[in-house]
């Protein structure tokens, strides 16, 4: 039997992301979020939710682009500090070691550090309350090569990136491949 536990901001698992953006002076900022995820195919877009008193918040609107970098698990510690620390107060590439690149195409940094990176430009703004929801177009991918398979897609694997759980407040990493998607209930037509 299932028990209700009432209207919640509850999705398993979440991402954890790191969206880096820039301040209208120039300085780079990184921030966590765990609400996120692809929202369109044609054009590829990507969603992630701020809530409007954050730096990233103001950072994105003055500026129309973010980075949406993916840690691996090896990240773990500098990744949580990042979800800590506000920008606003403490410039956490300077604390963590991570190194900014700024993007050649849209007007936000990367993390050098990480291993994949989606970089956007934003193309809908959704106020919904506490939080906003920026859509962003993703205008390039970007990923280490060691991450890559012969076909030259990213390796889940390999990139290694971490989940949260909001439940719980704790971080995770994936387990077992359990097989190919889009074929694997094939075995269920007869």
């Amino acid at each position: 039997m299932k028990k209700s536990l009432g209207a919640k901001a509850l999705a398993l698992p979440s991402p954890v992301w790191v969206v880096g953006s820039y301040s209208t002076d120039g300085q780079p900022n990184i921030m966590v979020v765990a609400w996120g995820g692809i929202c369109c195919a044609d054009p590829p877009c990507v969603a992630i939710s701020v809530q409007s008193t954050r730096l990233t918040h103001a950072n994105i609107s003055q500026c129309n682009a973010f980075t949406i970098n993916v840690p691996s698990k090896d990240h773990l510690l500098a990744t949580d500090f990042l979800g800590i620390a506000s920008g606003k107060n403490t410039d956490k590439f300077l604390v963590t070691g991570l190194t900014p690149v700024r993007s050649e195409i849209v007007n936000a940094p990367y993390v050098k550090e990480f291993p994949l990176i989606l970089e956007c430009k934003v193309r809908h703004v959704i106020d919904l309350g506490l939080h906003t929801q920026f859509i962003g177009e993703i205008m390039d991918v970007k990923a280490e090569e060691a991450v890559l398979d012969h076909s030259g897609w990213p390796v889940t694997e390999k990139v290694n990136p971490i989940l949260s759980s909001a439940c719980n407040r704790s971080y995770y990493a994936l387990g077992d491949c359990l097989g190919k998607a889009y074929s694997l209930g094939l075995s269920i037509v007869k």
